[in-house]
């Protein structure tokens, strides 16, 4: 224990020497410091990065700012499809599918008018089409919170189906024309 001695006696009054309980205190600082270490640890592990930037080109430094990728933006509304072909801010195209799910025999919703509607866009508008480019198109995906999980996995199918042949060597293999990304709300 530690004491506090101020030299002089006290004769009347309170005592003016005190223990101080310094090892309780120690290990309340103790605990605290180890907390607060731990937290400011998970809560940096606990984040989830989430941007409609999907990596475009990279320059020799690094990724090129002044280049805006083009993009396919397909928004799921309540009963259609939104279509636009951006480039930054700018719209190059717009096109609208009806939203008829076509359900299969396990149950799987699917949506045949979106696919057929994403391989004419990207035959159209697309941009990385060569066997020896190594870059797919971008498709980002803008959704309702609300939108059911089967929904957006069909839609998804829907812009995987559109392929494309790839070339790297002399092999030779069938790729989804789009990479997939979601917007955040």
């Amino acid at each position: 224990m530690a004491q506090i001695d101020t030299g002089s006696p006290a004769s009347r009054g309170r005592a003016t020497n005190h223990d101080l309980p310094l090892v309780p205190f120690i290990d309340f600082l103790l605990c605290l410091v180890s907390f607060l270490l731990i937290t400011a640890v998970w809560s940096q592990m606990a984040r989830v990065e989430a941007s409609a930037n999907v990596p475009g080109k990279q320059c020799d430094d690094g990724p090129c700012k002044d280049e805006k990728p083009k993009r396919l933006h397909v928004e799921v509304k309540e009963k259609k499809f939104a279509l636009a072909w951006k480039q930054g801010e700018t719209v190059l195209a717009t096109a609208e599918v009806e939203r008829r799910p076509v359900r299969t025999e396990t149950g799987d919703v699917r949506y045949p008018e979106l696919e057929q509607r994403l391989a004419e866009e990207w035959q159209s508008q697309g941009v990385h089409k060569s066997p020896t480019d190594d870059k797919s198109d971008q498709a980002v995906l803008h959704s309702q919170n609300d939108t059911e999980f089967g929904e957006l996995v069909a839609v998804m199918d829907a812009l995987h189906a559109q392929r494309r042949e790839r070339r790297v060597g002399s092999a030779v293999a069938q790729v989804p024309a789009f990479a997939v990304t979601f917007a955040a709300n």
